[in-house]
Formats: C-alpha cells, structure tokens, sequence
C-alpha cells in the first residue's frame, strides 16, 4: 500500500470532512474534553474551501493495487492571514500575505487514526513547505493544536504563545501558535 500527496479538489470534500471528524475525535481526545472536540467541530475545525481554491491543501490517498484511492489524510498551508478555523470559523482573515514580510500560514492537517504515525503528515508538511517557500514566503506560522505541538516542535517549529479561540457556551479550544523559518 503506498500514500500519494495530492492537491485536494472540490469533489474531495466529502472526503475531507470524514477524516477530519476522524481525526479529531480519535486523536485529540488525551488533549480535550469531548465537549470542547464537539464544539471545535461545529465552529473551528473543518474544510476550508478557500484553501482548495487557492491550489494549497493537499490529500493523502492510500493506493493499493486493485483498490480504489481514498483519502487517509489532508493538510495545507495558506498564503492568507487566517491562522486556523474551516469555513465556519467567524474569525476569518482571508486578505493576501506579503511574503516578503508575512508567514505562510500551516493549516488544518488531518490524518486517520488508524494512519496516524505512518509519515503521512511528514509528506503534507513537507509539501507545504516546499510550495510555500516556491511562493517566496521564508517563515511559516500555525495555530498547533496541542496534540500536533509534539510533531511540529520535532519538525522545527518553535512555540510563540498559547491562543484560546473562543467556543459556544463560554468554552475554549487551546492552541499553540508556532513558527519555523524555511
């Protein structure tokens, strides 16, 4: 069985959405509540189509002879100011970066439980970070969350701050926004 990175489609988002509440709920879960998990996935995490648009998110498909490709994973990064939050996110910032001054923005990986720690969001990372540094960007920032710290801290980036965005009902999600120059 081998994984494919690929730019991720409009057609791809029924997909995405599956492993992204996948993900979330099976791999987040030592990190929050499942009350925080349900809220973040109503109103945080999620598809952003503006990322598909722009040609920046990509999907791990697993092929395996005979079998048809599917999705096991996605991430992307962004050359707009929205640091983390899917379409439903209020918070959104979609004006351009300079990348003579700004970050790229790292966003929204996702992976299977059951792909997880297979390098899977190694060959996203890595593909987002070559295209964005292709793009003229030499820093690269992202709203980590705190089960992603530990992979990101491994691939070079350093934490700046704990942000809490805010949830329904008075609660928070904790984030880490980190950075990495490339």
């Amino acid at each position: 069985m081998g994984i494919r990175i690929r730019k991720a489609c409009a057609a791809d988002i029924p997909a995405l959405r599956q492993v992204i509440e996948a993900s979330v709920r099976g791999l987040q879960a030592n990190d929050y509540s499942p009350r925080q998990i349900e809220l973040a996935l109503k109103s945080v995490y999620g598809v952003d189509t503006q990322l598909i648009v722009d040609g920046t998110y990509f999907a791990a498909e697993a092929t395996s002879e005979g079998a048809q490709p599917h999705i096991v994973g996605c991430g992307g990064w962004s050359r707009r100011r929205t640091l983390f939050g899917g379409d439903q996110w209020r918070a959104r910032e979609d004006d351009l970066l300079d990348p003579k001054c700004d970050a790229a923005k790292i966003r929204a990986f996702f992976v299977r439980p059951e792909w997880a720690r297979r390098g899977i969001g190694t060959m996203i990372l890595d593909a987002c970070e070559a295209a964005a540094g292709a793009a003229g960007f030499r820093r690269l920032e992202m709203g980590a969350t705190l089960s992603g710290v530990p992979f990101y801290r491994a691939k070079g980036y350093t934490a700046l701050e704990r942000v809490d965005a805010p949830l329904d009902g008075g609660e928070s999600l904790p984030i880490v926004r980190m950075v990495k120059g490339i």
